[in-house]
């Protein structure tokens, strides 16, 4: 049994009194090998003592005695369809809807409030092809981790945030779409500084719940990580948000 304690840093939010979603869920899947799958079973506090349980394939997150994820390796089967380049992605990007409403405009994945070198800035727009978003991605050299390399967490971040625009690309009045389940693998390192592709597209809707897929890729165009997530659509209300 593995036990780690860890502190959610406010940076770090998705809504404003929570964690990101993507970034929560790769704190957790360093601790179990290859693909893991996290589910999100209530809101990752911040700046809050919580402790992460592993042992063997599995994981939890929990918040004294309550579990706030539970995590298991797992394969991921997934078509990924091909990136845009660079410059096409940077075009999709002055499309983000985002900028015109936003039900978390202080995400630090994908908030428009949030500064360079501060938030990730990954905007994603619509790229014109069959419903896909897509977003340039430049990483500060604040996410590397000992290696020089970005730290596996903000991959996991990354592939958040485009699902949900993918599933609602014009975000509702009154609505938001909250992470439920996030799939993932991380294939190659990505650099600080390396000009990278986000992408996202929807996979299928079932009601409330809203599934996509995600991935980045670097500079030469390959895949450096790869997502599948539930997305599920809540009052915006129940974030405070606006």
């Amino acid at each position: 049994m593995i036990s780690e304690s860890i502190n959610i840093p406010a940076r770090f939010c998705g809504p404003s009194t929570s964690g990101n979603g993507g970034y929560v869920c790769g704190r957790i899947a360093r601790h179990l090998p290859g693909c893991t799958c996290v589910r999100l079973k209530t809101p990752p506090p911040l700046e809050t003592k919580l402790r992460i349980e592993a042992s063997g394939s599995e994981a939890r997150l929990l918040n004294g005695s309550a579990t706030i994820a539970e995590a298991t390796s797992a394969a991921l089967d997934l078509t990924i369809p091909e990136a845009p380049s660079f410059a096409e992605a940077e075009e999709a990007a002055k499309q983000y809807a985002g900028f015109t409403r936003h039900a978390f405009p202080r995400c630090f994945v994908c908030g428009p409030e949030r500064t360079p070198g501060d938030g990730l800035r990954i905007f994603p727009g619509p790229a014109g092809r069959n419903g896909m978003v897509a977003s340039p991605w430049i990483p500060d050299a604040s996410l590397a981790d000992a290696a020089g390399t970005v730290a596996p967490e903000f991959l996991w971040a990354a592939l958040d945030c485009p699902g949900a625009f993918a599933v609602m690309p014009v975000p509702e009045p009154g609505k938001a779409a909250v992470l439920g389940e996030l799939c993932a693998r991380i294939d190659k390192a990505v650099s600080p500084g390396e000009h990278c592709v986000v992408t996202g597209w929807l996979l299928r809707t079932e009601g409330r719940k809203r599934y996509a897929g995600t991935a980045v890729f670097n500079s030469e165009g390959r895949t450096a990580a790869v997502g599948r997530a539930v997305w599920i659509e809540v009052p915006a209300s129940t974030f405070g948000s606006r």
